[in-house]
């Protein structure tokens, strides 16, 4: 996997603001951004463990820890996912 880097300008001693050294202030940021913008559709949840820096399982439990849904459905998705899964599940059982 090639990485990238970017860099973040944030205020002098804001690691110790927010009880962090400066490599968990960046493995915590690299988080956040992971978890908002896998919420929001963004990014698929293998990617957002990629950025996080976790497997994808360990990402799902740290969704539920942060009260992130793993489950990223629009509306309309989430109608259609359920009629698709009602048709097989009356083929298999009925």
């Amino acid at each position: 996997m090639a990485l990238e880097e970017l860099k973040i300008k944030y205020p002098k001693g804001f690691e110790m603001a927010v009880h962090l050294t400066k490599f968990e202030l960046e493995q915590h940021l690299c988080l956040m951004a992971a978890l908002k913008m896998f919420e929001l559709g963004k990014i698929t949840s293998g990617k957002a463990a990629e950025l996080a820096g976790m497997s994808r399982t360990d990402f799902f439990e740290v969704c539920g820890k942060y009260h992130v849904s793993i489950f990223n459905y629009a509306d309309d998705e989430i109608a259609s996912e359920l009629n698709a899964e009602m048709e097989i599940i009356e083929k298999v059982f009925i």
